[in-house]
């Protein structure tokens, strides 16, 4: 079992940046792909980016080229780093491991989530 642990949220102005965290607790991190997700009020929780065991990425293409995914095995930690943030934005994220295959954008293919970090940016 996973247990993650999300950090880094806050309040930003349009165009700013915040870097998400994404700690796991547990000697197998390094075997999981780890997505990042992401839930605005009233809406769907949607599918945000991931990365791989071998440090492959993937992202949503409302976030591609301002979003960057990472990971940090060492620290058992996954990142989202956030550029030109946008009031679009603006949800609660969540990080989660894909049990299924590489690439899924769908919630039902992950199975151990956090808790949330919420990230609002102002307009």
């Amino acid at each position: 079992q996973v247990q993650l642990v999300e950090s880094g949220g806050g309040l930003v102005q349009t165009g700013g940046s915040l870097r998400l965290s994404c700690a796991a607790s547990g000697r197998t991190f390094i075997s999981y792909n780890i997505g990042w997700f992401r839930q605005a009020p009233g809406k769907e929780r949607d599918f945000v980016a991931t990365i791989s065991r071998n440090n492959f990425t993937y992202y949503s293409s409302s976030v591609k080229g301002r979003f960057t995914i990472s990971r940090d095995n060492a620290k058992s930690t996954v990142y989202l780093q956030m550029r030109r943030l946008e009031p679009e934005d603006t949800a609660v994220y969540y990080c989660a491991t894909l049990r299924g295959h590489w690439g899924s954008r769908a919630t039902s293919d992950y199975d151990y989530w956090g808790q949330g970090t919420q990230v609002t940016v102002s307009s």
